[in-house]
This record gives C-alpha cells, structure tokens and sequence, in this order.
C-alpha cells in the first residue's frame, strides 16, 4: 500500500506524477482546500488550464467524468472519482496581495502562490508560469443574475477524496490552503498519496 504523504497547514509540495498514475487528495479534517497545478514534464509551457477545461466542460462544476486540459488542449488528467462534488476552478492562489488587498494585512502570508512558488522552483517554473488553480474542494459560488462570486465553507468533511489519473506526465504542484475564508477560518493539513 502506497504511504500517505501530509501537507502541513499554510504550505506547499511538488512532485512528479507518470502517466497513468493516479493521485489520491484526501481531506483528513475537513473544510480544507488543496491548490492544485500540474504541468507537463517534458515541456512546462504546457499547463493546465481553467479556460479550456471550463470551456470544453461546459460548466464550472467539475467533478468525477471531467478530463482537465492544459493550454494547448491536450488532457492532462481526469477526475475519476469524488465524494464532495464541489470544487472551484475560477479564483487565483492566495497571495501575499490576496492578504494585503482583500483581509488588509499589513504583514501577508506569503499564500499558496508563494508556497507553489517555492514547491516548484526546483522543476524549473518560475512565479510568472502558476496559472489558475484547480483549488479541490474550495466552495464557490456565482450569482446568476449579478456574477457576484462568494467563497463559503468547503462542503468537504473529514475523509473526503478526489482521485486523479495522470494522462501525461506530469509536474504536481500542491498546498493545504493559507485563505482564511477559503477554509472556514481553520488552517488545516491535506493529505495526498501516488496510487500505481
């Protein structure tokens, strides 16, 4: 059995992920929400896309069924199995600007964006290649009528999952989430193992 590996609360990770792999993202507490970004290992200006996965999806709902596209619409990796149903692929990591612009921190954490900054460094990608995030299991909401969007508590609950198969090879790149409102204002840890 592969060994669970634990994302500190407010950090990040990366790692390769082969095609045909598939990656468990569990939620071991609940209400916690994991930034996900991959990239193709070969060729890191190919990267995964909220655009064209929305786009050819035709929702912005996407769960277990959904193939995820890089920017050059090839699939990345599918969605083969989740037990929440809601995840969110609209909103940019948080940031030191996130906490400084939208919380008015004086001193921000430096958010996801700098957590994957410093993940994925030692592969190469540099801050300005982070596209959108497919932030797992991250509660978003849109009104249909103004386009205002609200971020409410994750509906995850302790043991949750999303299982992810590879398509191509792939750079992974993780955190457990820093936003306070993305998280129910609790940080938590996010658990993740490399099944096959």
């Amino acid at each position: 059995m592969p060994t669970p590996h634990l994302i500190p609360p407010r950090s990040g990770t990366a790692f390769i992920l082969r095609q045909g792999q598939r990656l468990k993202v569990t939620d071991p507490q609940g209400e916690q929400v994991s930034d996900f970004v991959c990239f193709n290992l070969n060729d890191t200006a190919e990267y995964l896309s909220s655009g064209r996965t929305i786009d050819y999806a035709e929702t912005i709902f996407l769960t277990a069924g959904h193939p995820f596209y890089s920017n050059r619409s090839n699939v990345m990796f599918e969605l083969v199995e989740d037990t929440v149903g809601r995840h969110d692929f609209l909103l940019t990591p948080c940031s030191a600007d996130t906490f400084r612009i939208i919380y008015g921190h004086e001193h921000p954490h430096r958010g996801c964006f700098g957590n994957l900054t410093e993940a994925l460094a030692p592969y190469g990608i540099a801050p300005d290649q982070i596209p959108i995030c497919f932030n797992i299991f991250m509660h978003v909401t849109v009104d249909g009528d103004t386009g205002k969007v609200g971020v409410l508590p994750p509906k995850s609950r302790a043991g949750d999952y999303v299982v992810l198969e590879a398509k191509m090879d792939l750079v992974v790149g993780m955190t457990a989430c820093s936003a306070e409102m993305s998280n129910n204002y609790a940080f938590k840890p996010i658990a993740y193992e490399v099944l096959g």
